[in-house]
């Protein structure tokens, strides 16, 4: 089967949202085996989990970026074709929702039990322990940077797309548990703040799930939602700038 780069970076962030979000359902909604199970730790060891087994999957056929903010600061450092970039970006974006979607189905009767508004939607996406707009666009932008830096640092020396071999474009499968614990660490470290989005599609396509549901007394809190978008392409470009500059 012929899987285009396109396919890859939507499955494998659809396999990221069905892991990454599943574990914050299974330790905060009700009824759950998980509820209650330290949640902290286990929500940050999944996540960087989730970005293994995404990057796994798609890393050998798109470079698994799985991330817009990866995907731009690729782009800035002079890693990744700018012509590319938007499609990558949309891909994810769909990933980002069908797999909050189907996190959302595979706990729909926890979902049912569950009436706290903001633990429900802290489900599918980010928000802040302290609402201070300037500090937490600061702690993702400084959380994305480091992601996207040890990205760059880490990234695959040549990778082959339809016939051509492009030079230091994306993460393959040696490279998929470095990234994951990256992103363990980052959660551990700099999470506490913005409960660490680092990756707008991973925020915006769950929240706009969200909003969808039929819930009566759902609240996306869209004020907040640019934090989460904003921060991370900042910090994305950020690295990818200095990357290009030392490199």
């Amino acid at each position: 089967m012929n899987v285009t780069p396109f396919i890859a970076e939507l499955i494998g962030t659809t396999f990221l949202l069905i892991l990454g979000q599943g574990v914050v359902a299974n330790v905060n909604l009700k009824k759950t085996i998980g509820e209650g199970q330290n949640p902290w730790l286990l929500i940050t060891i999944a996540w960087g989990f989730a970005v293994f087994v995404g990057v796994f999957i798609a890393g050998s056929i798109s470079g698994a970026h799985l991330n817009p903010a990866v995907t731009l600061g690729l782009a800035v450092a002079g890693k990744f074709s700018w012509n590319m970039v938007p499609s990558y970006i949309l891909a994810q974006l769909i990933g980002a929702m069908l797999g909050s979607w189907l996190s959302y189905v595979a706990y729909i009767d926890h979902y049912r039990e569950s009436i706290e508004e903001d633990i429900v939607r802290g489900t599918f996406c980010t928000g802040p322990a302290i609402r201070n707009f300037k500090n937490n666009l600061f702690a993702e932008v400084l959380g994305t940077f480091v992601l996207v830096f040890c990205a760059l640092c880490i990234v695959t020396p040549n990778i082959n797309i339809e016939g051509v071999v492009i030079q230091n474009f994306g993460l393959g499968s040696i490279d998929a548990l470095p990234i994951g614990i990256v992103v363990m660490v980052i959660g551990m470290s700099l999470g506490g703040n913005t409960g660490f989005a680092i990756n707008p599609a991973r925020d915006f396509g769950p929240r706009l799930i969200y909003s969808l549901l039929p819930r009566k007394n759902k609240n996306p809190d869209w004020s907040y939602s640019w934090i989460p978008i904003l921060g991370p392409f900042v910090g994305g470009a950020l690295a990818g700038l200095l990357y290009f500059l030392i490199s």
